[in-house]
């Protein structure tokens, strides 16, 4: 199979160095070998993501000299997909509705305290008709009890990492999916979500390479059980350092980091913004 790789950003902001940093390394292994670079737009949150982020991150792409293939996969084009993907663990009993909120999550957790991965169960069937009889909200949840059993075990769950994670794991890695717990893979308010249909959208594309920054690792981990649960291909994982700004942090969105427009705006060129990340 070709080497293929993709960057998939979610369209809630304006790109920083740190997307650069991150398309560019996907980019230039795919360019090394010959390989596909493939874009996808993850816009499956309709609450936060904005078209005018969409156009705008197309915008910088080009500027950054990148070419990628077309068309380009926008997930909210394709929730039927994501829906039909969850239907199949539903029917095979491997979700359940929990009506918890995240402020029922949070209550007895200290301030900053890291909160500790949630396991549940379905309710008994009467008490679950009587909420829904109510209009209560609720989110479907992967039950990591139920995929266990599905799986016969976890132990031979794997995948092969060329890269790094924050604590330096690299080569053949045992997944751990008791750490993420009975994670959310769909609500109301943001339909299906990104785990389900990151493995699916990957699996559709032919990814072969998942180069990602290494915050998103420890996700590697619940998604290796979703494409085992849907018998979908498990890619390799090539995890990158973030990038560091003068202030010691990570460049995020939520820190309001210098983006990409302004930099262009200041004078600065793709030439030079490439040369500074480390990309001839």
């Amino acid at each position: 199979m070709v080497f293929a790789t993709r960057f998939a950003p979610s369209p809630t902001g304006l790109l920083h160095r740190g997307h650069a940093f991150s398309t560019l390394t996907a980019f230039e292994a795919a360019r090394a070998v010959g390989g596909r670079f493939v874009l996808r737009i993850e816009d499956i949150d309709a609450t936060r993501c904005r078209p005018e982020y969409e156009a705008a991150i197309l915008e910088d792409l080009a500027w950054l000299g990148l070419e990628w293939e077309r068309p380009v996969r926008r997930q909210s084009d394709h929730l039927a997909d994501y829906q039909a993907a969850l239907d199949i663990l539903r029917e095979r009993g491997l979700v359940y509705r929990c009506f918890k909120t995240r402020k029922d999550l949070d209550i007895g957790r200290a301030p900053h305290a890291p909160q500790t991965p949630f396991t549940g169960a379905a309710l008994p069937a009467r008490e679950e008709a009587d909420r829904l009889a109510h209009g209560e909200a609720f989110a479907w949840r992967l039950s990591l009890a139920a995929a266990r059993e599905a799986l016969g075990g976890f132990d031979g769950l794997d995948f092969a990492e060329e890269g790094a994670g924050p604590a330096g794991e690299t080569g053949l890695i045992t997944a751990r999916p008791e750490t993420a717990g009975d994670i959310v893979l769909a609500r109301k308010d943001v339909g299906v979500a990104y785990h389900l249909a990151v493995v699916f959208d990957d699996a559709l594309q032919d990814i072969t390479h998942v180069i990602r920054g290494e915050d998103l690792f420890a996700a590697t981990h619940i998604q290796r059980v979703l494409q085992a649960l849907l018998g979908l291909p498990t890619p390799t994982y090539r995890h990158h350092r973030l990038l560091i700004g003068p202030d010691g942090k990570r460049y995020a969105k939520r820190d309001k980091a210098q983006t990409l427009r302004e930099l262009r705006a200041d004078g600065l060129t793709p030439q030079a913004l490439r040369a500074e990340m480390g990309f001839a």
